[in-house]
C-alpha cells in the first residue's frame, strides 16, 4: 500500500494532530474553564485535530512528545502556577527540550487574587522550552463570567485551529 505524504496507514489521508490540554481542576470555577475549553478545542468547524485531556499529576513527557500542540489550564495558588502543573513542568523539561521547539502552547490560568507570579512563571518555563504561544494566556479571577468563559473558549479554538492549518 502506497501512502501519500503526512498519512497514517488507517485512512490513507492526513495524518490527524493531537491537541494536549494539561488541567488541574480542584474547583468549581477550574471544572467549568476545563468544560469550556474543551468545547471550543473541539469545536466541529475544526477537521483533523484530536483533543486529549489529561490532569497535571499523569501527564507525562510521553503524553508532551506525541502532542503537536498543548493548552495548559492552572489554578493559581498563592499567587504562583498549581503544583500539579508545576510537577507536570518539571516532569516533561529535559526529556521535551529539544524535541518541542517551537510547539505551539496556550494557557488559561484562575485566580482569586493577583496572577502576576503565575504569569511569570509560566512565560519563563515555555521560554525556556522554547514553545510558541499562539494566543494570550486568559486569566479569569473568581467566578467566571460569560465573556470570560468566551475568552477561554475561543483560546482552545485558535490552539485547536493552529493544528488544523
Amino acid at each position: 500500500m502506497k501512502l501519500s505524504a503526512g498519512a497514517t496507514p488507517a485512512d490513507n489521508g492526513p495524518a490527524r494532530q493531537r491537541l494536549l490540554v494539561v488541567h488541574h481542576t480542584v474547583s468549581p470555577s477550574t471544572h467549568t474553564l476545563l468544560r469550556t475549553c474543551l468545547e471550543g478545542a473541539r469545536d466541529p468547524a475544526i477537521e483533523g485535530v484530536d483533543v486529549v485531556e489529561v490532569p497535571a499529576l499523569r501527564a507525562t513527557a510521553t503524553d508532551a512528545l506525541g502532542a503537536n500542540g498543548i493548552v495548559v489550564l492552572s489554578p493559581v495558588n498563592l499567587g504562583y502556577l498549581a503544583g500539579a502543573v508545576k510537577h507536570f513542568f518539571d516532569q516533561v523539561y529535559y526529556p521535551c527540550l529539544e524535541s518541542t521547539a517551537s510547539l505551539p502552547f496556550a494557557a488559561v490560568l484562575h485566580a482569586d487574587g493577583d496572577a502576576t507570579g503565575a504569569l511569570r512563571a509560566l512565560e519563563s518555563i515555555t521560554t525556556g522550552l522554547r514553545w510558541r504561544r499562539v494566543a494570550e494566556t486568559v486569566v479569569v479571577t473568581g467566578s467566571p463570567t460569560r465573556d470570560q468563559l468566551h475568552a477561554v473558549r475561543e483560546l482552545a479554538s485558535v490552539a485547536a485551529a493552529t493544528l488544523s492549518l
